[in-house]
């Protein structure tokens, strides 16, 4: 069966972005580089190889350098082609040709469901793609891309997953899931858990930062009561979104490195680096002077 297209990713990139203040006083978060890139542009670089071709940013106060960064720049440009810089000229217009990048503002951080409700005019009627920007993954076969391949096989919401083993699931959001019969990286969902207690886990499958929602998900967003501090969570509707259509979560092919935390951060930043075809040799060779 032919399932509708999905051409459409949703960037939720509101916060405030405390936990590395200082750094995040005047820049935000998303705009941190990690290696030669902010981390936005991971993400958005992700959802264009998934076959994204709208880019829909829900921001806040103090975001406009994102929208700077992904604007062209025609004083840089003009100065790069002066002085015959072709390679950095080409990277700066690589930038702004991406996708077609669309901006919203989210007044209040109301939560991860409310900053996606604030897409739903730009959205539509169609499946879309929701990406964490703190989520990094580092993936042969892009993992949003891995996502919409699962879900033209299945035509239902997909939710990224990896094993988290031990407690350490308590942090994150948990499914109880059946693998499917015919792929096992499909998880068939009967419902999730929001940080469980340790030893009370349904699984050891997390969901992390990448989802693919249909457009019903508005619908659940806006039926939902608003939990603590009065924020949407969008596992309550997606919880909701059950009783209505089936969920997979789908165990996706890659790395994942959480550099919404400082220490996540710092070692996505080595790995990244290491991988990185200019910069890597030299770098691996002054790690191995260097004096632990």
């Amino acid at each position: 069966m032919a399932y509708q297209k999905i051409r459409k990713a949703v960037f939720p990139a509101a916060g405030m972005g405390t936990r590395f203040l200082p750094a995040t006083k005047a820049t935000p978060k998303e705009m941190l580089c990690l290696v030669d890139k902010p981390l936005i542009q991971y993400g958005v670089e992700e959802a264009v190889a998934a076959g994204c071709t709208e880019i829909i940013i829900v921001t806040g106060r103090g975001k406009t350098t994102m929208e700077d960064h992904f604007d062209k720049s025609s004083e840089l440009e003009a100065s790069l082609a002066a002085k015959n810089k072709t390679a950095l000229l080409e990277i700066a217009r690589s930038v702004s040709k991406l996708a077609k990048i669309v901006y919203v503002r989210q007044p209040e951080a109301l939560g991860l469901g409310h900053a996606v409700l604030m897409a739903k005019e730009v959205v539509g009627n169609e499946p879309f793609c929701v990406l964490l920007p703190d989520d990094i993954v580092d993936a042969d076969t892009p993992c949003m891309k891995q996502m919409v391949e699962a879900f033209y096989e299945t035509g239902s919401s997909i939710l990224g997953s990896e094993v988290v083993e031990g407690d350490a699931i308590s942090a994150y959001g948990c499914l109880d899931c059946t693998p499917d019969e015919k792929n096992p990286r499909l998880l068939a969902v009967k419902t999730m858990v929001e940080k469980p207690a340790p030893g009370t886990q349904p699984s050891q499958n997390a969901i992390i930062g990448r989802y693919i929602l249909t457009p019903k998900i508005f619908e659940m967003i806006e039926g939902i009561t608003p939990g603590a501090g009065g924020e949407l969570q969008l596992t309550d509707a997606i919880k909701a979104l059950l009783q209505y259509e089936k969920v997979y979560g789908y165990s996706y092919v890659g790395k994942r490195h959480d550099a919404g935390d400082k220490q996540g951060f710092l070692r996505a930043t080595v790995e990244l680096a290491l991988k990185n075809p200019q910069l890597g040799p030299s770098f691996r060779e002054w790690l191995k002077s260097f004096p632990l």
